[in-house]
């Protein structure tokens, strides 16, 4: 379904304690100890009252960036895909029309062209693959792997798939189609079957390696996801989700130098994609590079400031900095963004614990809890928090 993006995989967001393998980043997370109490402060006499004495040091400013500050991010388009064969036939003309009004984002005269096409030439399966991509790019049906199971809209298309393939079973694109459908309403191993098929039929085909990569991930076969990123970035070496696809699976296979200098080609094809930064700074967590994946997460903030995961993401990079008080700022924000973000909860414990406020860190770890209470980082984080509670005398 390619419908303004591809099938996508992302560094979405880093939880401090019990992160799953392809998430934690190398430096050790904080512990629970909490600190030190402070030295005795000195006080001093008075001072003479001064009219333009500076005011009083606010609080952490966080990001110092709105919630509701514009949108600045521009994500690179991946080129449109194409249905016409250039056959110059009534039917293939149709086609041609179908694509080109996709292509703008005009999805009701792309449906309308590609009936035409299947009108003009009922045997042919291109005409219903065409009014599928239509159809679902028209209600901005979900793209992410297993993010819809059930979707009416997407299981009709598989239904209507599955009719093109039998007018033509040697058909790539509808295989395609298939994959990618049946990947989002978390059908893996029957969408990886599609998408080798896919593969097979089209093998220049950049997003048929991409769409089985995201697939093999999905299925756990991450270093064979690897390979089948890598073409497709060899297929398309100027779109950037293909490199952003590929640092995603090779952090996945711990391989962080790589996964950072694909991110970093991904970077300067499209420098104002604020996804693109998050999970470049992301993965620069991975390699030690704290200077380097500040720069780049403070980017991905400021280009899409409503985006809770990219504050999550800076606030424990700022964490691992040392600045402790900007860090718990910056996962209150995003928290005000998505309350049900799961990795900021667990960060916003982690800190709070850190720093000695107990009650804090266990209304913070509940609320992870009560959102996702089977997420093994989730489990992690209260077993060892219960303990620690235990040990200084706090009720559970």
């Amino acid at each position: 379904m390619v419908r303004g993006r591809l099938l996508a995989l992302s560094v979405a967001a880093i939880a401090a304690c019990g992160p799953a393998a392809s998430e934690r980043p190398p430096p050790p997370a904080p512990t629970h100890q909490p600190p030190p109490p402070p030295a005795p402060v000195v006080a001093a006499p008075p001072s003479p009252v001064v009219t333009n004495a500076p005011a009083p040091p606010q609080a952490p400013a966080g990001s110092g960036i709105p919630l509701d500050a514009p949108v600045t991010t521009t994500a690179p388009k991946s080129p449109s895909p194409r249905l016409a064969r250039g056959a110059g036939t009534p039917a293939d003309k149709a086609l041609g029309e179908g694509d080109e009004a996709f292509a703008r984002a005009d999805f009701g005269a792309a449906e309308k062209a590609y009936k035409k096409a299947g009108t003009l030439a009922p045997k042919d399966p291109a005409p219903i693959v065409g009014v599928v991509r239509a159809r679902l790019a028209a209600e901005d049906a979900p793209v992410d792997a297993a993010a819809a199971p059930g979707h009416a809209g997407l299981n009709a298309a598989v239904r209507d798939l599955e009719r093109a393939l039998k007018l033509d079973p040697e058909f790539a694109p509808a295989h395609l189609e298939l994959g990618r459908a049946l990947l989002v309403l978390d059908r893996a191993p029957e969408a990886v079957a599609a998408l080798r098929k896919a593969v097979e039929l089209a093998p220049g085909d950049a997003e048929a390696h991409s769409a089985l990569g995201v697939g093999l991930v999905a299925t756990g076969k991450a270093e064979e996801a690897v390979r089948e990123l890598g073409r497709a970035a060899d297929l398309a070496p100027g779109d950037a989700e293909r490199f952003t696809n590929l640092g995603t699976a090779l952090l996945a296979v711990g391989r962080a130098q790589e996964a950072v200098r694909a991110y970093e080609k991904a970077a300067r094809l499209a420098p104002n994609d604020a996804r693109v930064q998050n999970d470049l700074g992301s993965a620069l967590l991975f390699t030690n590079d704290l200077d380097r994946a500040l720069a780049s997460l403070e980017s991905a903030v400021k280009s899409d400031p409503r985006r809770a995961t990219y504050r999550s993401n800076l606030g424990y990079a700022l964490w691992l900095k040392g600045d402790h008080g900007r860090a718990v700022a910056l996962y209150r924000e995003a928290l005000a963004l998505d309350p049900k973000l799961v990795s900021a909860w667990l960060n916003l414990g982690n800190a709070l614990a850190k720093r000695g406020d107990l009650a804090g860190a266990r209304e913070a770890y509940d609320k992870a809890r009560a959102i996702a209470p089977d997420d093994p980082r989730v489990v992690a984080a209260l077993l060892e928090f219960t303990a620690l509670e235990k040990a200084k005398g706090s009720k559970p």
